[in-house]
């Protein structure tokens, strides 16, 4: 279920703030019942009315992006920065990124019109791993990666224990490639793992995101997942959610 301004929105109606005036204003029926509150929710099956007319759902759309660097995980930028949705000019749906990465972060990210299944792949409480590919600034010993494995504490709490593996080390440009893999979602929290230890990022790249990953996409490039990719990530979100 999700609250009625967001789907009129999703919908392509209105802003969600011109959508909540117009359900205050009484222009909005569901199942034949004039709305007036805003905290009144909906499901698929509901009919809505905007108006007299009655509201065409929108088409559920899933994408996976190769992101490259330099980009914002938004779909508007204030200061006209490029964002995902510029790398999808024919789709008339309304996409948003589910979850995000930072502006100098590349790599994969998922983009839809669901709101209900981008939330179910975001909460951390669903446990979806998501492993990164990280060159570091300096050489990391088992032991300081055995930190990140056990959990290391942040200026905002412990983090979750991580599966690292350090692919390649260079003694003489001191610098060293890794792989972790994690299932929390907080703000550049893998950079700030790797910064916690004594070796800073110079260079990171979301390279999988539970079973999919970037195979045969370039930076920029794209591709509609299929039914049964969609309908994977429901199951094991619900099997993260029973946990």
């Amino acid at each position: 279920m999700e609250r009625l301004q967001k789907v009129m929105a999703h919908a392509g109606i209105a802003s969600r703030r011109k959508a909540e005036q117009m359900i205050l204003d009484g222009k909005v029926k569901v199942n034949g019942k004039t709305v007036k509150e805003l905290g009144v929710k909906v499901t698929p099956s509901d009919k809505i009315e905007v108006e007299g007319v009655q509201m065409e759902k929108e088409r559920k759309v899933y994408f996976l992006l190769y992101k490259p660097r330099g980009v914002i995980s938004a779909v508007s930028d204030d200061k006209n920065r490029k964002v995902v949705t510029d790398f999808f000019p024919n789709v008339e749906e309304r996409i948003y990124p589910v979850g995000r990465l930072d502006y100098d972060t590349s790599g994969l990210l998922l983009l839809t019109n669901d709101g209900e299944f981008a939330n179910s792949l975001t909460h951390p409480k669903f446990e979806i791993d998501k492993t990164y590919v990280a060159r570091l600034k300096g050489i990391p010993s088992k032991e300081d990666l055995q930190k990140l494995e056990r959990g290391i504490k942040l200026e905002d709490g412990m983090t979750a224990p991580a599966k690292v593996k350090l692919l390649s080390a260079d003694a003489k440009s001191a610098k060293a490639i890794v792989q972790i893999t994690i299932h929390e979602g907080r703000n550049r929290q893998v950079r700030r793992m790797f910064e916690a230890i004594g070796f800073p990022v110079q260079k990171l790249s979301r390279e999988q995101f539970a079973f999919l990953t970037l195979h045969s996409l370039n930076a920029g490039e794209s591709r509609e997942l299929s039914p049964h990719e969609v309908k994977q990530l429901r199951v094991l979100a619900d099997t993260g959610k029973r946990r």
